[in-house]
């Protein structure tokens, strides 16, 4: 989704996140050496790098009333953090008053040059860590030997991150909670997202439909086996790891071929799935490369076959059929060149 490497932390700020009011000093820091810089850069961004969903700002009434996107806009237009990471701390405290939500160490983070889309942009990284990483620090052997037992932040995901992404209003936001069973305050009180209509969460759902369709919904409408859903769902992530571009009739034709009844089937449950789901996915559309990768991980190739076996079909259909003999049992011969 990011790239990060190319990236430079511009002002970090951090606070200790309490229940009781505290005169914690805020700490601004504007350099760090090349290996700090680096370090900060994987614990802050790298998990951004492989995301597949992308958000916007959004609020009921007015957008304008969105508390972090004001403050988000300010320190975009003033390029720097200024006062307004102070902002920041008060509403995600008033953010976070639910009795089970933890303290942590908050960061807030001014990148600039972060790649997406092909294109640099500045951006603003907020990370609450909630739990730390218990670590061994060896000793000093210039003195007395001693291991010490201490806990820090470390390379595992963060609890909770953003990354506000300054591209053209509106703003691109990619967001995580790993503590989803907690009160949803960090999505939905925080930030207050909704997904972004781009050509990321295009593809994420137009394969999400697809795949709900082949696998739940055309068994109750067809006759169709196993072999015919891993079929299909084989030719769906072909088209969009091939092409470059979306355009939905050219791909219900190279999954249904000329089966009107599937194809219209499918234009009914896409209508109905967008419905209920309050999407809105584009019939034309540029194939987000790393959604499809991460996407086609889900596309399940393998037929089960009681405890026994484990079949993965990757490639002609034509290749595989299914049976029964004269004493009722079934069977799938498979016909193949080489063996490896």
């Amino acid at each position: 989704m990011i790239e990060y490497k190319g990236a430079s932390i511009q002002e970090l700020f951090f606070k200790k996140i309490k229940e009781e009011a505290d005169e914690n000093p805020y700490l601004i820091q504007n350099e760090f050496a090349p290996s700090e810089e680096e370090t900060l850069k994987t614990i802050f961004l790298k998990p951004f790098s492989e995301t597949i969903n992308t958000y916007q700002f959004k609020h009921d009434v007015d957008l304008e009333l969105n508390v972090l996107f004001q403050l988000s806009r300010k320190i975009h237009e003033d390029d720097a953090l200024g006062e307004t990471h102070e902002g920041i701390v008060t509403h995600l405290k008033n953010s976070s008053r639910h009795p089970n939500i933890k303290e942590g160490d908050l960061f807030i983070v001014r990148f600039s040059d972060i790649m997406f889309g092909g294109a640099p942009v500045d951006g603003l990284g907020i990370f609450k860590v909630e739990k730390k990483d218990a670590f061994i620090e060896t000793p000093d052997w210039t003195k007395e030997p001693t291991l010490l037992f201490k806990e820090g932040i470390g390379e595992k995901k963060l609890d909770k991150a953003c990354v506000i992404l300054f591209t053209e209003e509106p703003y691109t936001i990619l967001a995580y909670d790993n503590n989803s069973s907690e009160a949803v305050y960090w999505k939905n009180d925080f930030i207050n997202l909704d997904f972004k209509r781009d050509h990321v969460n295009d593809t994420n759902h137009f394969l999400q439909m697809t795949k709900t369709y082949i696998t739940e919904q055309m068994p109750e409408e067809f006759e169709v086996s196993k072999t015919d859903q891993i079929d299909l769902l084989n030719k769906s992530i072909k088209y969009f790891k091939e092409a470059e571009t979306f355009d939905k009739g050219e791909f219900e034709l190279s999954v249904f071929g000329q089966e009107d009844e599937a194809i219209n089937s499918f234009r009914f449950f896409d209508k109905q799935y967008q419905d209920e789901m309050d999407l809105e996915v584009s019939d034309n559309f540029k194939i987000a490369a790393n959604s499809v990768k991460k996407q086609a991980r889900i596309f399940k190739s393998v037929l089960k076959l009681d405890k026994n076996f484990h079949v993965y079909i990757h490639g002609n259909r034509e290749l595989i059929e299914r049976g029964q003999d004269s004493d009722g049992r079934k069977y799938y011969k498979i016909y193949y060149e080489n063996e490896s």
